[in-house]
């Protein structure tokens, strides 16, 4: 009998214990999700500092783009100078051409009377040479008839003599000035040549330094369109760990409610334990007094077992989908998003990186819960169009599940959902080409560089 009675209590403890450890099961639970808020905070303080060094870096971009605008601007106005002079040295080069031509003619004159006077003076040398040169003027002189006559001859001589003086004097000087003109016009055609050279090297350099600045402004141009972007992604980035962090502040407050409810079912369960623990120990001393049946006893004491362990087995009720034509909850840790067919994997695509799988499927097609979690975010985006992240705690890990490309959202942030719960209806929305859903599954918390996304097909029934 009294073997009986302590296998009875032995079998209540045992319940008993069943109900009293599930607290510190729930504690660890709200310890975990104390980590993984930590882990965000963490987190968004690291990306608020990125955020920080991001926009310091297009200030810094900014500033040397400014700059170097600023230095295209001047060297532009070099350039617009250059030209300036460049075309008042082609107006000098052309009027010095025309100055040029014009003295092509005074040469060709001047050439004309050279010629003649050459002409005039072989003549007199040639007569000089038939009557012996000098003699020639004797012969005139005393050739003459009487004395009027050489006054006559003489002056005639004289006046020839100086004549061909001034012919040869004449001679000298046009030939003196033909050369000087000549010297001039070419010396000053060189030098505009050359000083046009000066300006079309110094234009060259000035066209080379403002492409050189143009190229570096396009580069600054593209490093800060990258930077923006990177903020951009960065501020979502932010957004969304901002979001997790009060997801997980909701599950911590659902898991506090919980384990508030679990206390209270403990000591209710642990009042009526004792009271049939007393009532079954009274019970049996009862009848080990009548001397009942050996039989009997055991057959008490079984009866006793199976109420115990009955009172303390776990409820394995799963959350009801109230979501039609989705596809069967599956009874893994992640069920199937949606119906459909999966059209594009995870992987490179298009030389960028798919970070999820596509599912495809044509008319009114339900999207549900992957997995029980909180709505972190639940809005549109550019480049998701309309989407739903989900934070998951499970086994003390967090997950993040992205449904992308809804037509419509059915749920809000801060939103508790079941696995299997519809959360949207598939669509076209965003940066997409034809109706699919694009899901995305997170092993942490989602970032802008996906770094922590799995391949979704490992993970769900395909």
């Amino acid at each position: 009998m009294k073997k009986n009675i302590i296998a009875m209590n032995a079998s209540i403890m045992i319940g008993l214990g069943s109900i009293l450890a599930a607290p510190s099961v729930y504690a660890e639970s709200i310890s975990d999700l104390e980590k993984q808020k930590e882990s965000i905070q963490e987190k968004r303080s690291g990306v608020e500092s990125n955020i920080s060094d991001t926009e310091k870096k297009i200030d810094s971009l900014q500033d040397k783009q400014m700059t170097a605008e600023d230095q295209i601007a001047a060297i532009e106005a070099k350039i617009a100078e250059s030209a300036k002079k460049i075309d008042a040295k082609n107006a000098e080069i052309t009027q010095t051409k025309k100055e040029i031509e014009a003295l092509k003619e005074e040469i060709k004159i001047l050439k004309e009377r050279i010629a003649k006077r050459n002409e005039v003076l072989k003549e007199r040398a040639l007569s000089f040479q038939e009557t012996g040169g000098d003699v020639n003027y004797l012969e005139v002189l005393f050739g003459s008839s009487s004395f009027g006559d050489l006054v006559d001859r003489v002056g005639a001589v004289a006046t020839i003599a100086e004549a061909d003086r001034d012919i040869l004097k004449q001679h000298e000087l046009d030939k003196k000035d033909l050369e000087e003109k000549q010297k001039a016009v070419e010396t000053k055609l060189a030098s505009l040549e050359v000083a046009k050279a000066e300006l079309l090297e110094i234009q060259k350099q000035q066209k080379q330094q403002k492409q050189e600045k143009d190229a570096l402004v396009k580069k600054l141009k593209q490093q800060t369109e990258k930077h923006e972007h990177e903020k951009m992604g960065l501020e979502e980035e932010k957004a969304n760990l901002a979001a997790q962090e009060k997801a997980i502040k909701s599950a911590i407050s659902l898991e506090h409610q919980r384990l508030a409810e679990l206390e209270a079912a403990r000591k209710k369960a642990a009042a009526e334990a004792k009271k049939r623990a007393e009532q079954e120990a009274a019970q049996a001393a009862a009848q080990a007094a009548s001397q009942a049946s050996e039989s009997k006893k055991q057959s008490t004491s079984s009866g006793y077992s199976a109420k115990s362990n009955s009172s303390s087995a776990p409820s394995t009720a799963q959350p009801s989908s109230n979501v039609s034509s989705a596809p069967a909850v599956s009874s893994g840790t992640f069920t199937r998003p949606s119906a459909g067919y999966v059209s594009s994997t995870m992987g490179e695509r298009w030389n960028k990186q798919h970070a999820g799988i596509d599912i495809a499927a044509s008319g009114t097609v339900p999207v549900v819960a992957a997995a029980d979690g909180v709505v972190s975010r639940s809005y549109f985006s550019s480049s998701y169009g309309n989407v739903v992240f989900v934070t998951h705690s499970i086994g003390g890990q967090q997950w993040t599940t992205v449904y992308a490309h809804l037509s419509s959202r059915q749920v809000g942030e801060g939103t508790v959902v079941a696995k299997g719960q519809q959360v949207g209806i598939m669509g076209n929305t965003g940066h997409s080409y034809g109706q699919h859903l694009h899901f995305e599954l997170h092993k942490g918390a989602w970032n802008y560089s996906k770094s922590n996304a799995v391949n979704p097909l490992n993970y769900i029934p395909n």
